[in-house]
């Protein structure tokens, strides 16, 4: 990826709630406000999880198939947020580093 392209990437730091300012994506995100049925338990599933009020766009990405986002959300919960060799804290910062890393606003 040329320097160009990198400089054309979203600014993490600028990420918005705004729909109008976010960069458009090629799979179909349902918002918290749009969600309803399937979508709308599998997003309150991981808000019941996480602790946090507004789902982010990594979690959205899976709304079109709710059966799979209450699956990833499982493993997401087993992998990254059990105690192991590393703790639920080192973790984070790990994870929290590499999204810095890829400009990514998760």
């Amino acid at each position: 990826m040329s320097t160009d392209e990198k400089n054309k990437l979203p600014n993490a730091g600028a990420a918005s709630d705004s729909a109008a300012e976010r960069v458009p994506t090629k799979i179909r995100i349902t918002e918290d406000a749009e969600a309803t049925g399937e979508v709308a338990a599998a997003y309150d599933f991981w808000r019941a999880g996480s602790g946090r009020n507004q789902v982010p766009g990594i979690i959205k990405c899976f709304g079109a198939r709710p059966d799979f986002l209450r699956q990833v959300v499982e493993f997401s919960n087993t992998v990254h947020f059990s105690e192991g060799h590393l703790s639920r804290r080192h973790k984070e910062m790990i994870a929290s580093y590499v999204s810095y890393l890829n400009r990514c606003p998760y």
